[in-house]
């Protein structure tokens, strides 16, 4: 049986690691390398790396943090931020990332995928999708969660899947940072879309969250959380303990 990944996010702004609320109000954390070195020693099974305003300012992921970070770790990295051409990926890849993700960049040119994944192979390329109910409707948000596209996500999310993107990270604006569970109705619609894993981000407040996102929605591949984890509100080897107990699959 395949396991269940816990995944750890460093949201990272002007070098430092930050967290908000519904992508709002970011606060200081840490520092990305010492936390980044911290959750490979304490058995996460994957770390994402997103530099959160590199799209918004129009600017390149900073690659120095970059660096350091896949120095001082030794599990899986997915990066993202800034990611709009092949050289980005190429940049994100030499650095030291396993996985690159992408969101404002398919947006713009939606062919960046297919290029990458004929490229690099479909394991390496991640899209991340900021999705926010809009009158009712799943929405798609660009720039960090700041620019509303206009486009339905479930089918944006479908058609990226099916120009080569190998996992999809889902980031329900509407959870983020609120701590009451992952958004399991968009979730779910994601789940039924795609034949890819699937990533929930966005809501986690305790183990119970997790707990209740792979119990009820078995085709959820991990689930991803950032303040709690931070401050440390759950330790991650707690976490995967009291998973496996419930007979959910884990890597312990």
């Amino acid at each position: 049986m395949i396991t269940k990944r816990i995944i750890p996010c460093l949201d990272v702004k002007d070098g430092r690691v930050v967290k908000g609320v519904n992508f709002l109000g970011l606060s200081d954390v840490s520092s990305p390398v010492a936390l980044a070195q911290y959750y490979s020693d304490c058995g996460a099974d994957e770390l994402v790396f997103y530099d959160i305003t590199a799209s918004a300012e129009g600017r390149a992921l900073f690659v120095d943090i970059l660096c350091e970070v896949a120095r001082k770790i030794f599990i899986p990295l997915t990066v993202g931020g800034g990611i709009n051409t092949l050289s980005d990926f190429d940049r994100v890849l030499k650095c030291g990332a396993d996985k690159v993700s992408v969101n404002s960049g398919a947006i713009r040119n939606p062919s960046l995928i297919y290029e990458a994944a004929k490229r690099y192979g479909n394991q390496c390329v991640v899209i991340s999708a900021d999705v926010k109910r809009v009158d009712g409707v799943f929405r798609v948000f660009a720039k960090g969660g700041r620019e509303n596209t206009g486009m339905e996500a479930i089918e944006w999310i479908r058609r990226c899947v099916g120009s080569g993107a190998g996992e999809v990270v889902l980031n329900s604006i509407d959870t983020d940072g609120v701590k009451r569970g992952f958004d399991l109705e968009m979730l779910d619609a994601v789940c039924r879309a795609v034949d890819v894993p699937v990533i929930a981000s966005g809501g986690a407040g305790g183990i119970d969250d997790f707990r209740t996102l792979f119990q009820t929605l078995p085709g959820v591949d991990a689930g991803l959380a950032a303040s709690i984890f931070h401050f440390g509100e759950v330790a991650i080897p707690d976490l995967k303990r009291a998973l496996a107990d419930d007979g959910i699959p884990m890597r312990i």
